[in-house]
């Protein structure tokens, strides 16, 4: 196409060999820097290159990937560490909790188990006592079992129930009375009651009847209470009996006007009538679960233990016979009383028995369902020193049946191949509970405590962490920005293709194990003035370039620039470049036409390269044209600001294909 001769004609004669840099060779592409530099006082520093921003989004997605793994794990760490800091205070506070309650549960045990020693030892020594009196006073006086009478007798009780350790046991003494010396046994006892009536009265400073009064509501035959009738009834059986005779504490029976005295209390029934047989028998002391009238006429869980008595001091003698036997009645709460401290409450202690109940009926109650009131089980409720009576069950928690301590509180030792069939030996055993009320009396705040330091800890260091990763987005950002401005210089500068394929080349020197910064001294791409003139770059890579056959080059140069210039300020020379070359741009872009240059007044572009178009030179023609027609466009416009002859200006154009 026909152009108009310029001195930029000169350059047009190299558009064979691609598309122009600066009247240099063609060339499409950059050089590489790569190795390392030598500084001035000859040490080597890193080569140092640009990572294109779809590389830093990348790195900066994995990042951020990287740190919400670390915020979970933290997160997980936080949540795991307090839970475990916790589970193992509350386990070592258990721990804690379950030593404390053996060592409760041990002191019960331990200071029971010498007190039934204690008692049974005393008991024993009590009735060998008792035998030896009465083998004394036949040698002086031929008096022999049942017509007896224990001189003193409220003065010995009383040390027994001392020895015993029960505060107000019953005890009483009950001779055998065989069937033919049951009228003599009774002129016996309404002798001697007025007698041992009036020694108790004194000894133990009794107020409320006379030794008359109670003579005249004792019963004066051997009797039982009638179940029909509720009335004292004489005793017509054959056989023996076993008659109360003296007792303490002197009275008479608790809500009722009536001595105990001649009533034959362990035969009337079938539960101590076998406890009665087993200990004639054993000839060993025996026990069996009773309840004990207390004032008021309520009753409580307690014992009514047997011991023999036999006519000698020598209680080990073969030949020995049982003449009476001693009754004491006693509530096991006495026995649970003053064994720990103070504050140290809320422990249960089962009382049970080996030996099933007897119903009214004489049948066991073992098996069968029953209300509290017929089993032989009773729960206690220890706090400190005083003990209460939970009820005749067993009413521990079940969610500390794992804590149980037990111990056979009392052992008669009784040989059960010695017991008619169908008895039982009596056995009690000791079960010791704690309670949620003693769990909790011991638990602290130390779970909580040490958790909560855990958990600030954590966050502290969290915080750290977050301040940390803070300063690092910081600076990722600000190099992620440096590094946008840097890719649209580069856009600007290169074409899409030879931009991508600098990337690429970029990505393959750093994936090879090149040292790489975000942006190397030499500019974006590490390009120097080697991509202009140079053949290869440092690294001795090739440079970029290509042959492209069919490319047209449009030169444009505005006529009579030189003259309008030298009259105008600089800054009128720059709106006009800017809105001429502005203009050109957009058609540029419009028309598909690559811009190579601007040099002064002179705007270089080729059409065909990078990307290769068959109508190169019509699309160059008309870019041309629409070049010139905005140019007479902007002068005219501008002519107001920049002067009248503004317009004057013309644009020259050259085409070479």
């Amino acid at each position: 196409m026909k152009g108009v001769t310029s001195k930029k004609s000169q350059a047009t004669q190299q558009s064979s060999h691609g598309s122009t840099g600066g009247g240099g060779e063609s060339r499409s592409g950059s050089e590489s820097r790569s190795g390392s530099e030598v500084s001035g006082n000859g040490n080597a520093t890193p080569r140092q290159t640009y990572i294109p921003p779809s590389v830093a989004k990348r790195e900066e997605a994995n990042v951020l990937r990287a740190r919400l793994l670390v915020a979970l794990i933290l997160l997980l760490a936080v949540v795991g560490v307090a839970t475990a800091t916790n589970l193992i205070v509350q386990q070592q506070e258990r721990s804690d909790f379950e030593n404390k309650f053996s060592g409760y549960a041990t002191e019960i045990l331990t200071v029971t188990g010498s007190k039934a020693i204690q008692f049974f030892d005393a008991l024993d020594s009590f009735a060998s006592s008792i035998g030896a009196q009465a083998a004394a006073e036949h040698a002086l006086r031929n008096t022999s079992w049942p017509f007896y009478r224990i001189p003193q007798w409220s003065v010995q009780a009383q040390k027994l129930a001392q020895l015993t350790g029960v505060d107000e046991p019953f005890v009483g003494v009950a001779p055998i009375v065989q069937e033919d010396e049951r009228q003599e046994w009774n002129r016996f006892a309404a002798e001697q009651n007025p007698i041992w009536y009036q020694e108790s009265i004194e000894n133990e400073g009794y107020t409320r009847f006379t030794a008359q009064e109670l003579v005249n509501i004792t019963i004066p035959f051997t009797y039982f209470f009638n179940a029909d009738n509720g009335q004292p009834t004489p005793v017509t059986r054959p056989g023996e009996v076993v008659p109360y005779f003296q007792a303490y504490p002197v009275g008479p029976l608790l809500g009722l006007r009536i001595m105990l005295t001649n009533i034959d209390a362990l035969l009337s029934s079938q539960q101590t009538e076998d406890a009665y047989r087993i200990t004639k028998v054993t000839r060993r002391p025996t026990l069996g679960y009773t309840r004990i009238m207390i004032d008021g006429g309520n009753t409580i869980p307690g014992s009514q233990i047997i011991q023999p008595i036999f006519d000698g001091p020598d209680t080990e003698a073969d030949d020995r016979k049982m003449v009476a036997v001693v009754l004491i009645q006693i509530p096991w709460s006495d026995y649970l009383k003053n064994l720990l401290a103070k504050g140290e409450d809320s422990i249960f202690v089962v009382l049970e028995s080996a030996c099933p109940t007897l119903l009214e009926d004489g049948s066991l109650s073992e098996g069968k369902n029953l209300p509290n009131s017929k089993r032989n089980i009773v729960t206690y409720q220890i706090n400190g020193p005083d003990v209460v009576l939970l009820g005749e069950d067993d009413l521990h928690d079940p969610e500390y049946d794992t804590f149980v301590k037990t111990e056979v509180f009392v052992d008669l030792r009784i040989d059960q191949s010695q017991l008619p069939e169908g008895s039982c030996v009596p056995v009690l055993k000791l079960h010791v509970y704690p309670s949620a009320e003693l769990e909790d009396s011991m638990k602290t705040d130390n779970d909580i405590i040490y958790t909560v330091v855990v958990v600030v800890i954590f966050v502290f260091t969290t915080l750290v962490f977050l301040l940390y990763d803070f300063s690092v987005r910081k600076r990722q950002r600000t190099v992620m920005e440096r590094i946008m401005k840097q890719d649209r210089i580069v856009s600007d500068v290169f074409p899409t293709a030879i931009r991508d394929r600098l990337y690429e080349n970029q990505a393959k020197n750093v994936t090879e194990g090149d040292d790489a910064d975000l942006v190397g001294d030499d500019g974006p791409l590490g390009l120097d003035n080697s991509y202009l003139g140079q053949s290869a770059s440092k690294d001795g890579s090739a440079p970029l370039a290509e042959l492209f056959p069919s490319v047209t080059v449009v030169f444009a140069d505005l006529v009579g620039f030189t003259s309008w210039s030298s009259a105008r300020e600089p800054h009128h020379v720059f709106i006009l470049l800017e809105t001429i070359y502005g203009a050109f741009d957009k058609l540029a872009y419009r028309h598909g036409v690559f811009k190579v240059e601007t040099v002064g007044d002179c705007y270089v572009a080729a059409v065909g390269l990078p990307e290769p178009k068959d109508d190169h030179a019509v699309v160059a023609c008309r870019f041309a044209r629409d070049c010139l027609k905005k140019l007479n466009d902007a002068t005219l416009k501008l002519e107001v600001s920049l002067g009248p002859d503004t317009s004057d200006l013309d644009l020259r154009t050259g085409i070479h294909r």
